[in-house]
C-alpha cells in the first residue's frame, strides 16, 4: 500500500470516527422525561406500521423501547441509543443498547427498536443481568413484515419478539444480535 493511499484511508478513518463520536452522542436523551417522550412517540410510531405491535403491548410484561440508536461503520462499527421499560403505560426503568460490529460496512443510520418481553422470565432477565446480550438467555425473535403476517395473539409462543423501525440514513442492514443492553441510570 502506498503512503498516499495509507494517508487518505487514514483521513477518511479518523473523520467518520469523529463523525460516528458526534452521531452517538446526539443519541443520547438529555432527561428521563425526554427520553419518556421519545419512547412513547417511537411506540406510536411503530403501532401505526405494524398493528400486531399494538395488539401485542396489551400481553406483553413489559415493553423495552429504544426511540433513536445511530449506528456507524467504515469496517469496523457500532451502535449506541438510550432506552426506556414500560410496564403498562409506566416508565420502569432505563437502558442502553450497544452493539459492535465489523465487515463490510459503510455509512451511518438512525432507527428505532421495540422488544416485547411476553414472560415474567425476560423481564427478570433482563433486569437481573449486568448486561443483557440479544441472543443470550431469553428467546428473542426479530419480526419483520414477513413474519408479522403469520403471527396472531394466539401464535405467540417465544419469550421475546423484537421490531426494528422508523429507519434513517444510508446504510445497509440493521440486525440486534450482539447487542449488549445495560441497566442505566436517569
Amino acid at each position: 500500500m502506498t503512503t498516499s493511499l495509507r494517508s487518505i484511508l487514514f483521513i477518511a478513518l479518523a473523520t467518520l470516527s469523529l463523525a460516528s463520536s458526534a452521531l452517538l452522542n446526539q443519541a443520547s436523551a438529555a432527561t428521563a422525561e425526554d427520553l419518556d417522550k421519545d419512547a412513547r412517540q417511537a411506540l406510536q410510531i411503530l403501532y401505526k406500521a405494524h398493528p400486531l405491535a399494538q395488539t401485542m403491548s396489551s400481553t406483553a410484561k413489559a415493553i423495552l423501547v429504544f426511540p433513536k440508536v445511530i449506528k456507524a461503520g467504515l469496517v469496523f462499527g457500532g451502535s449506541y441509543g438510550e432506552g426506556v421499560m414500560f410496564k403498562g403505560t409506566k416508565a420502569d426503568s432505563y437502558y442502553n443498547s450497544v452493539t459492535g460490529s465489523w465487515g463490510l460496512q459503510a455509512g451511518a443510520q438512525s432507527y428505532a427498536y421495540a422488544v416485547f418481553l411476553m414472560t415474567d422470565k425476560a423481564v427478570a432477565y433482563v433486569r437481573d443481568t449486568k448486561g443483557w446480550e440479544v441472543g443470550v438467555g431469553p428467546t428473542v425473535v426479530l419480526v419483520d413484515q414477513g413474519l408479522a403476517k403469520n403471527l396472531s395473539s394466539s401464535t405467540l409462543k417465544d419469550d421475546a419478539y423484537a421490531f426494528v423501525f422508523d429507519q434513517q440514513g444510508l446504510m445497509a442492514g440493521v440486525s440486534i444480535e450482539g447487542t449488549k443492553i445495560s441497566l442505566i441510570q436517569r
